[in-house]
């Protein structure tokens, strides 16, 4: 990236774990000896490109700073929203004030503690090689993809060829990616991802291959299979 700008980082972290099912916020829960959302911001700590990682969480949240990695120099807190978009937003807005526009600004889903620091640095890489307006880290779907109906009955096999499934991060202009949300909740929608925000406007977001491991805590299982990829990482 140019030397002039900076890469910020802001992670959603102020959901309460309704599908997941816990009494505990999933973020808190234990995997290898720490919690999720320990295990996640370790992870970008370890970029030395990122300038700041700002968390967003609840309001009611008295978790989170009893953590020692929230007293890291690099991490900030600001209050999240009722959806993942609105706290992204407030992450947003809270950068906004310490950096440019023209700033770049990784979004991480704090469920997804096996992200692989070679993979961001190819993401940021591979942005700046293109010249593109953004880029998200993505899987190419490999499995047969059906279209159901309302009653689930299969109505048509989906060609899979140009199907991907998104991961995080996804890194866009700081500036862009703000006005692309708001224009999105402006109308009333709740997007459920960056680029959405973005491909809403006409951008076309570049895909870049990240690792299958890369997967998102969403179900309980899913944090025995985390354990395992972190592991054997």
């Amino acid at each position: 990236m140019n030397a002039s700008t900076r890469i910020w980082c802001v992670v959603p972290a102020a959901g309460v774990g309704k599908r997941f099912g816990s009494a505990m916020p999933k973020q808190y829960l234990q995997l290898n000896g720490k919690t999720v959302v320990e295990n996640t911001l370790e992870r970008l700590l370890s970029l030395s490109e990122i300038s700041q990682v700002v968390v967003a969480i609840s309001a009611e949240d008295n978790h989170f700073k009893s953590l020692k990695i929230a007293r890291d120099s690099r991490i900030k807190t600001v209050i999240g929203g009722a959806e993942r978009c609105h706290s992204v937003l407030n992450g947003l807005r809270y950068v906004t004030e310490l950096g440019s526009d023209q700033d770049w600004v990784l979004v991480h889903d704090v469920a997804r503690p096996c992200v692989r620091a070679d993979d961001v640095r190819k993401l940021i890489r591979q942005v700046e090689q293109f010249d593109a307006v953004g880029g998200i880290l993505a899987n190419q779907v490999r499995d047969t993809m059906k279209r159901g109906n309302r009653i689930n009955q299969i109505e048509a096999t989906v060609d899979r060829s140009q199907l991907w499934h998104a991961l995080t991060p996804q890194l866009f202009r700081l500036g862009d990616l703000r006005r692309a949300i708001e224009s999105a909740l402006d109308e009333g929608l709740l997007v459920t991802d960056e680029s959405a925000a973005m491909e809403r406007l006409g951008h076309h977001p570049l895909l870049v291959e990240g690792m299958h491991d890369n997967i998102k805590i969403t179900h309980p299982l899913d944090l025995a299979l985390t354990e395992l990829y972190i592991q054997r990482q």
